[in-house]
């Protein structure tokens, strides 16, 4: 999480640019990223020159060039430990007219990031706004990958409070839940069909380093990571600029961020070619029959997104691979013959395994809509046999337009520090979430309908025509009502004619 000083930078910044003239949010966010990319490029060649020094052998990937270019000028000028002390003209002139066509042409002819940099644009009005920028970024502490993260988070925050683009944002802390809870493993291949900053794949990319610390011992799991795990898809060139540059900044050298309209589209490369989609999609309401890819079409005939989005789902998953994947509530009791027949794939064709309903206000200021996360697997044989449910009241933050914390940072996210005591958990509960998950196919199973999660057969789900939502199924305790005699209403009714009748002498005396 981001706090104080931190983040009187990064609005500071933000507040320069817009009184320099640049009011996009999305282009503010760029053009930070691209300096933010220059500083990390930068201390990753610091990093490759120290190992090749307490090696002894030369620098396996050097990122910048040596010596001097074509025109006798030092290529040493290009890295941010360099320019970051020019005077404001100086550092203007050599980032606008060196520093940015060299992004344009890094990653190697073929790569994700190259095909992305190629239309870089320096668009920073003047050499003091760079300055001050460079000098506030210098002083953030990057060598955290954590740190790194909240930044970025922060600032794709600021896009959303904005209200531009808010779909390309979702809280960190329900990421981390939804990737937490699908398990991602080292020989995954992982996708996100709507990647926009690709906030899924780069905590995806954090778990796997914190639970599967042996990637990074053996060679061939740690190509596959950087090289064949990481897939997203998204169709603003902008967007994946940003998510490339993201991932880039938290350690994946070259994950497949391309473009694409993932609706639109035919999906023959891509059928069955991944075990674990993470997403959440823009749901924009519908399309056109004529602008909806065939291969959909014959698994759901609908012009509805957020019913397209899961059969795209299907579509891209292998047999055996899972699904965490934000819907709007409609999707889960819609009563159209489409909804209808979805549903019924999920539990009849595959394996749903849960539904988590969202408070409505998780992703404010920018949406109200209330919505769920479903977790499926694929396997075109059914093996649904109860879906397990879970209420969620709370995520931790304020549920209004502010979304503040409720708590301290500690007892925040999906991991806090201590065991939440009741209080707190009715402030959090994604560690509850996390804890009742792994029980889903044992004490979960015993649960009453009335406490916060439980499991439905799947036998009766289909009795309710494939109906998803939890009221469905919940049973509410209603608290026993006690009612006074007559005698003692009686009573009390006597009392109180009894004090008018002294109020009104009391007013007599008076006048």
């Amino acid at each position: 999480m981001i706090t104080g000083e931190l983040r009187n930078q990064v609005d500071s910044i933000w507040n320069a640019f817009w009184s320099g003239g640049i009011a996009n949010p999305i282009e503010v966010l760029e053009q930070i990223t691209y300096l933010l990319f220059m500083r990390r490029l930068d201390d990753a060649q610091t990093a490759e020159e120290n190992k090749a020094i307490r090696t002894g052998k030369p620098i396996e990937r050097p990122i910048f060039p040596f010596g001097k270019d074509a025109l006798g000028r030092d290529n040493g000028a290009l890295r941010w430990s360099r320019f970051k002390h020019f005077a404001p003209a100086e550092m203007f002139s050599v980032v606008g007219e060196r520093v940015f066509p060299f992004l344009r042409n890094l990653g190697g002819e073929g790569s994700t990031l190259a095909h992305h940099m190629k239309d870089a644009r320096f668009t920073i009005p003047t050499p003091a706004l760079l300055a001050k920028v460079v000098d506030l970024l210098d002083g953030v502490p990057m060598d955290d990958r954590d740190t790194k993260g909240d930044l970025y988070e922060y600032m794709l925050g600021k896009i959303a409070s904005a209200g531009q683009n808010g779909q390309f944002r979702t809280p960190r802390h329900l990421i981390r839940l939804m990737v937490e809870m699908s398990r991602p493993t080292p020989k995954d291949v992982v996708c996100d069909p709507a990647s926009g900053s690709c906030g899924f794949l780069v905590v995806a990319g954090e778990v796997l380093r914190e639970r599967h610390p042996e990637i990074f011992r053996d060679a061939a799991l740690r190509r596959h990571f950087h090289h064949g795990m990481f897939h997203g898809y998204d169709f603003d060139n902008t967007m994946l600029r940003i998510g490339s540059m993201n991932m880039a900044l938290h350690g994946v050298d070259n994950p497949d961020i391309r473009y694409k309209d993932s609706l639109a589209q035919d999906h023959a490369g891509d059928e069955e070619a991944y075990s674990l989609i993470l997403a959440n999609p823009p749901f924009a309401g519908s399309l056109d029959y004529e602008n909806t890819a065939k291969d959909l079409l014959d698994i759901v005939k609908t012009k509805k997104t957020e019913l397209l989005f899961l059969a795209l789902f299907l579509r891209l998953l292998k047999p055996g691979g899972r699904a965490a994947v934000i819907v709007p509530d409609g999707v889960l009791f819609g009563s159209s013959k489409a909804h209808k027949e979805l549903r019924a794939l999920l539990v009849e064709g595959h394996k749903l395994d849960g539904v988590v309903s969202l408070p409505s206000g998780v992703f404010k200021p920018y949406a109200g809509v209330s919505t769920a996360i479903l977790f499926f697997t694929k396997t075109n044989s059914g093996g649904t046999d109860r879906v397990w449910f879970y209420d969620m009241q709370a995520d931790g933050w304020s549920l209004d337009d502010k979304r503040q914390p409720l708590l301290a940072e500690d007892r925040l996210g999906t991991a806090p520090v201590v065991a939440l005591t009741e209080a707190e958990h009715a402030k959090n509960n994604l560690p509850d979430v996390l804890t009742r998950w792994a029980q889903r196919d044992g004490t979960e199973r015993t649960r009453p309908r009335t406490a916060q999660s439980f499991c439905v057969p799947k036998a009766e789900i289909a009795a309710q025509g494939y109906d998803l939502s939890i009221n469905r199924y919940k049973e509410v305790v209603h608290a026993a009502v006690t009612h006074d005699t007559p005698k003692e209403i009686l009573a009390r009714l006597s009392n109180l004619e009894s004090e008018i009748q002294n109020g009104m002498k009391a007013l007599e005396a008076m006048f």
